[in-house]
Formats: structure tokens, sequence, C-alpha cells
């Protein structure tokens, strides 16, 4: 069995507009990578940090908070040492966070022979998530664990679903750069919402879940609404309506916030599309005059992987 492990961490779509901590999808040529091996001593050291001014102690990373939950569940008398090469800057929207933390969790799992499942994984991530954010969510670290579209059924018990990914749909993710925190950002949403918004929004999650198993792209674009959470944090996001028209007018299916933003998303049918639509977000863009970031991916269908 291997002592040593490098893995890519994929980058996330969380919400995916009327989702809510409940969706999430898994992005394929974004992500961090991360080195994770076995030691003799107990506990976890993180040992080299790159791409972002981030904590090296353990109990103050969300990589070592996470591990050390998985640790706490093994009879595993020896440690590990991580390695973490962030290339998802913390704060984006797309899933930093769920990035390290699901990373070391899943190699951790591998160099111990995987005695965990996928579930048990997402759990122990999202005590990574928990120190991240201050709520322990799993739109992000689904997807990075499962792969592809992901809905959260229930948290307690903790239920996850992989749905259908549909194999021409594409994502376009611009990312301004601005940090918004997801702590942050949550405190600013409401704790209730109206009947009306409700049944709209459920309305749209059971729809984008159709869409999806059918490969109805109409049905997914028709669904791409967000009634609850878009009009409120869109505020804190420059242009986001502008980006929004220009990605429907270039042909996108939909688009939103993803996670707690800055970054907005596009979903299109396409690569071709959704290289237009990266074209649209970026004039707008260009004369708001932030620098910006801007990914167009497949999704990915197996969430964290080796690096061979």
């Amino acid at each position: 069995m291997k002592n040593e492990i490098r893995v890519f961490c994929p980058a996330t779509i969380a919400n995916v507009s009327c989702g809510f901590d409940v969706l999430g999808v898994a992005l394929d040529n974004v992500g961090d990578e991360m080195v994770v091996r076995k030691t003799t001593a107990k506990g976890i050291t993180i040992t080299k940090l790159e791409g972002q001014d981030l904590p090296l102690e353990t109990h103050k990373n969300v990589a070592g908070v996470a591990g050390l939950a998985l640790l706490a569940a093994t009879d595993y008398t020896g440690g590990f040492e991580i390695e973490i090469y962030k290339k998802i800057k913390a704060g984006s929207g797309i899933g930093s966070s769920a990035a390290s933390s699901t990373g070391a969790v899943w190699a951790m799992n591998q160099l111990l022979g995987k005695p965990f499942s996928n579930l048990e994984l997402v759990q122990f991530s999202m005590k990574g998530e928990e120190l991240a954010s201050g709520v322990q969510h799993a739109d992000n670290v689904a997807p990075a664990i499962f792969g592809g579209f992901t809905l959260v059924r229930s948290y307690n018990p903790l239920d996850i679903i992989k749905i259908n990914t549909p194999k021409e749909l594409y994502a376009t993710v611009i990312h301004p750069q601005i940090e918004i925190k997801t702590s942050d950002s949550r405190k600013i949403l409401k704790t209730t919402i109206s009947l009306a918004d409700g049944i709209k929004q459920w309305g749209n999650v059971g729809g984008l879940i159709a869409g999806l198993y059918t490969e109805d792209y109409d049905l997914i674009g028709r669904s791409l609404q967000d009634y609850i959470i878009e009009p409120i944090r869109s505020i804190l996001i420059p242009a986001f309506d502008n980006v929004k028209s220009a990605s429907l007018e270039a042909g996108a299916l939909g688009c939103g916030i993803s996670g707690s933003g800055p970054s907005i998303f596009a979903l299109s049918k396409g690569k071709e599309k959704a290289t237009q639509v990266a074209s649209a977000m970026q004039d707008v863009y260009n004369k708001v005059g932030i620098p910006y970031d801007i990914h167009v991916s497949s999704v990915n269908l197996e969430g964290v992987k080796i690096i061979e």
C-alpha cells in the first residue's frame, strides 16, 4: 500500500441557483492539488502551503480539522503530513475550503485502505466547512467527494444523492478579485421566506433535477432561477445584473451566484457556447475595471482524484 499520494481537489459551484445548501456540482479543470503522506508520528502536520496566505496550524486549517475528524474515527496509530497547493482563492465562491477539506480526507482514506464511505468522508469534510463558515454545510464538499451534481436530501440524518450529468453541459465561471467571506455572506440572509417564494423555489429544484436526469437543456435553463438568496447576495457583487444579462444573451441556459459569491456561474450546452458566454462576461468586467479570473469547464464526474 502506498505511503504517499498526490490528488486533484476540484472547485465546486454550490447552490446552483435554486438549491441553497443542498445542490452542488464539481468542476473539471479548476482546483487545488495536495500531497498527503503517512507518518509514524501521531496527528496531522501541514508541512507546506503555497498559493494562499492561510494558516499552517492544524486546528486553524480546514484540511487539518477535517483530517483530525477522520483520524478520530480510526484506530490508526500513526499520522499524516499534508502539502497544500492552493489554486482556488479563499472567499472566491467556488469551494476553496471544500477543496482542502475533501482533498485531505479523501487522500487519507485512500492511504488507509478506504475504510470509510463517501458519505462518511463528506461528514468529516463538513467539520472543515464549519471552521470556514461557521456552518456544517455539504453543498460544496458533497460534489467534491462524489463528483458531478449532488443533492443533499437531508442533513439529519445526512443523505446525499448523486444526480445525472448531461454530457454536453459546461460551466463558465467569472471570479472578480474581491473576497466575500461565506460567514459574512450568510449573516445578511433572511431566516424566513414567504410561502409564495418557497413554492417557486421548490418547483425550480424539482425542475432542475428532472432536467438533469432527462437531459432536457431547456428545462435546466428554466429551472436556474433563485427567488430567495440571489436578490440579497447579488448586491455584494459588482455588475452582477449586467453579467447575468450578457450571459443569457450569449446563449447561456442560466446564470447565478456561485456559492456565496463573488464568483458568477453560467451553465451552457456545449463548450463552444460556454466559451462565448465567457467572452460576454469578460466584456462586462473589462468595463468595470476589477481584475478577474475566468474559467470554462466541463463537469468533473469523479470528484477528488489521484494525480499520477
